[in-house]
């Protein structure tokens, strides 16, 4: 009788502190789906507009967007496409230029800029050369804007390339222009002596093949 009885109080132990842990289990839910909150454009009667999304403050600018910089940002000064860079070119930045030309443009530019890229090999439309007077011509900030804003069929590569990356690719442009359209006296004293001496070089070499020249 001892031990039934002994069995029985234990049970009933059990029994109340598995009733008590539930209980307080319970008490300390947190399901955060449940939790009060306005989903986005859910009304409200809190407000006079009835809307629960508050308007942001005037004046409220997101950060890394205040774009006070209007040459920099937009190619233009005085909403005219400017022919300067906002800051000096340097080799670098050519070298940056063109590594990002040869990602983003060549597909329909070709690594020239005549046009002939392989996206236009497989029946796209062909982009203009670069090398037409209309866009030899052209101001550079008329390039920023083109890859700021998309031109024709050509899409914005705004959310592509950033902003100084855009002005480095304008400057290879102009690279890719003056080699296509270069004359000697453009190349500094210097250079021209390696360039004849390397010519003279070149055509012996062609003697002595009996090559053509």
């Amino acid at each position: 009788m001892v031990c039934m009885k002994l069995r029985t109080d234990l049970r009933a132990s059990w029994l109340v502190a598995l009733a008590s842990f539930a209980l307080v289990s319970s008490g300390c839910r947190m399901d955060m789906h449940l939790q009060p909150k306005y989903l986005p454009y859910d009304a409200t009667t809190f407000f006079p507009d009835g809307r629960s999304e508050r308007q942001p403050v005037p004046g409220t600018v997101a950060r890394g967007q205040l774009r006070t910089d209007e040459l920099f940002y937009t190619g233009r000064e005085n909403g005219v496409a400017v022919d300067k860079f906002p800051f000096p070119i340097t080799r670098a930045d050519l070298e940056r230029g063109r590594e990002r030309f040869n990602v983003y443009c060549t597909p329909c530019h070709d690594y020239t800029g005549s046009g002939r890229g392989m996206i236009v090999e497989r029946g796209f439309p062909q982009p203009p050369s670069y090398h037409i007077d209309r866009l030899r011509d052209a101001p550079v900030g008329h390039f920023y804007e083109v890859i700021t804003n998309g031109f024709g069929a050509m899409y914005s590569y705004a959310a592509r390339v950033e902003p100084a990356d855009r002005w480095r690719i304008a400057a290879y442009i102009r690279v890719l222009q003056l080699s296509q359209n270069a004359r000697i006296d453009d190349v500094p004293e210097p250079e021209r002596q390696k360039l004849a001496t390397g010519s003279a070089e070149q055509a012996a070499a062609r003697g002595q093949t009996g090559q053509a020249p």
